[in-house]
């Protein structure tokens, strides 16, 4: 082969360079954790929510547009969770690797089985999603299938890394299968704990761990609780033999410490998804601190 061609055909390879990251658009941190455990070195994640936001409620800012315009894949909640700013991002972005009905979309609560499915919607039932309670992540068995779709969805749009993909799904579910069992060995003092909630998010998480739901701050989902709601609760949770009263680390924990002061029972801030607290840093330590700040509230500490 000609010199000259040699030469050519070096600086072309050269400027190729290693295969691009596959750049993932996470709508909630919980998602970006999985992507990042499941796409390793081979993919940029970037989450538009932090753990001290409301997922429901975020401005579609430029600056997440701009991510939007530049992912390969967007991972999200769905189930009308981002229902008030995904589609404008989307819009915005003009991204058509990512729109609905792609490869470059997907849900997460498309592959679980959804609890608390409306049998009728009417905006007087407060903020109420027609695809049933949108906060799958709470529960981690949830994880097992959104894994297994999203590996294979990451092995779809990165071909050339397919097998690390694999590799890596296989090692997450092989760790976190156990962790489900120690976690809920741990939890066993909390089975049939009567608890109230703030916002109803907890709904997977309670089912999970045998806990029941007795009362929500919100008398409707995303309505603030008025002095007459809060002073029927007052009276209703000791009735109901209410233990612990749950708020997640995004929310304003005032009226769960009122009724906390009200009526013995003890107010829990959970970090609900990672980076809601120093203890979850990752998906694992997510549900070990909450655990862990479950019992420690039902044991009085």
């Amino acid at each position: 082969m000609p010199r000259i061609l040699v030469a050519v055909l070096g600086l072309l390879l050269a400027s190729a360079g290693p295969a691009r990251a596959l750049e993932i658009f996470a709508c909630e941190p919980e998602w970006a954790a999985l992507a990042a455990e499941l796409g390793g070195p081979d993919v940029e994640v970037f989450a538009a929510t932090t753990a001290r936001q409301d997922p429901h409620q975020i401005q579609a800012r430029p600056a997440l547009i701009a991510r939007m315009r530049a992912a390969d894949l967007v991972v999200c909640t769905g189930a009308e969770l981002e229902a008030g700013w995904l589609p404008v991002l989307l819009r915005q972005g003009a991204n058509p690797r990512v729109q609905p009905g792609t490869p470059g979309y997907f849900e997460a609560a498309s592959v679980v089985v959804m609890k608390e499915v409306p049998t009728r919607l009417d905006r007087a039932d407060g903020d109420v999603h027609a695809a049933g309670n949108p906060h799958i992540h709470t529960d981690p068995r949830n994880l097992l299938p959104v894994a297994r779709a999203l590996g294979e969805r990451l092995a779809r749009l990165d071909p050339a890394h397919a097998e690390a993909h694999g590799l890596r799904q296989a090692g997450f579910l092989a760790r976190l299968e156990p962790a489900i069992g120690a976690w809920e060995r741990m939890a066993a003092p909390l089975r049939g704990v009567g608890v109230a909630v703030q916002h109803r998010n907890w709904v997977y998480m309670l089912d999970w761990l045998g806990m029941t739901e007795e009362a929500a701050i919100e008398p409707k989902p995303g309505v603030p609780p008025g002095a007459g709601h809060m002073a029927r609760l007052v009276e209703d949770l000791p009735a109901r033999k209410v233990r612990l009263i749950l708020s997640a680390a995004y929310q304003d924990g005032r009226p769960s410490q009122v009724l906390a002061e009200r009526t013995g029972a003890r107010a829990v801030v959970l970090p609900f998804t990672v980076g809601g607290s120093e203890g979850a840093g990752d998906l694992f330590g997510l549900y070990e601190d909450t655990i862990r700040r479950l019992l420690a509230a039902h044991a009085g500490g």
